[in-house]
């Protein structure tokens, strides 16, 4: 007979499955088509791509400056930074980025090992444990911020964001309740 999950991880767990599940529920409601407008203008779903991407890109140099202000944290924190850059390619190219690794995730990974271009938005702090938890806190927001977006998107879009949503999700799990 296996032993009952300790309380707390339980209800975290099912949160987290059931914000998941519930996100994979609403992306099976397809919408209209991705495309322009009449007009020639991007569309809502073109907005809202470019703007997860852009979301990703900024978690990424995020990511980026912390492993510049805490080098011992490479280990830990490249392998989910480097999915975060594929979450940005991904609503760029309009695809789900594949899980196996080829030509273009290899690339992205490469890239991810290099140090920031940008200045990140606000200072890094000076403790590794404080650093991780603004990480699992900016995770946790965003994968929020796509959960509630899924509503306004078309299907294979919403199918993107809500997968990204749930790594997103993970990936503050994997930052916060993961070192314990």
């Amino acid at each position: 007979m296996p032993f009952p999950p300790h309380p707390r991880t339980a209800l975290r767990r099912r949160s987290l499955l059931a914000s998941a599940a519930g996100a994979a529920l609403l992306a099976g409601c397809s919408g209209t088509p991705d495309s322009t407008t009449a007009g020639g203008s991007l569309s809502a779903a073109d907005r809202a791509r470019a703007r997860a991407a852009g979301d990703s890109e900024a978690l990424a140099d995020r990511y980026a400056a912390v492993l510049g202000a805490h080098p011992a944290l490479a280990a830990r924190l490249r392998p989910l930074r480097a999915e975060v850059v594929r979450h940005a390619q991904a609503f760029r190219d309009g695809a789900v980025a594949s899980p196996s690794p080829s030509v273009s995730s290899s690339a992205s990974a490469s890239s991810s090992s290099s140090a920031p271009t940008a200045p990140s938005a606000s200072p890094v702090p000076g403790d590794p444990k404080s650093a991780l938890k603004e990480l699992a806190s900016a995770e946790r927001t965003l994968a929020d911020r796509r959960a509630r977006a899924l509503l306004d998107v078309p299907g294979e879009l919403a199918r993107l964001m809500a997968s990204v949503a749930a790594a997103g999700a993970a990936h503050a799990y994997l930052l916060t309740e993961g070192a314990k």
